[in-house]
């Protein structure tokens, strides 16, 4: 069994096309806040030095932050609904709550 067709089976896909999309969106969202992070730090420290508070805060908003560029991208190319899903799954885990 490949990657691919575990992954597809993990994630209760349909095609392994749809597990490269999937895998392709969450690659754009991993770039799109790496790219967003420098001119994000920049408005808000002096000469790119990051205080402890400024770095906790980063942390802690960055995570709404990816979700939502989750669900943009997962609609862009079609796969709103696995992303939704997958979403409320992740937040029901973090909240402490059986699914």
């Amino acid at each position: 069994m490949s990657w691919i067709d575990k992954l597809k089976k993990r994630w209760n896909l349909k095609s392994g096309f749809q597990v490269i999309i999937v895998l392709i969106v969450f690659a754009c969202t991993g770039f799109t806040v790496m790219f967003l992070k420098d001119p994000i730090v920049s408005l808000f420290t002096t000469d790119g030095e990051k205080s402890l508070w400024f770095t906790i805060a980063y942390y802690l908003l960055i995570l709404p932050v990816y979700n939502v560029i989750l669900l943009f991208y997962g609609f862009l190319f079609g796969q709103f609904a696995f992303f939704w899903e997958f979403e409320k799954k992740m937040w029901k885990r973090m909240s402490g709550k059986k699914t």
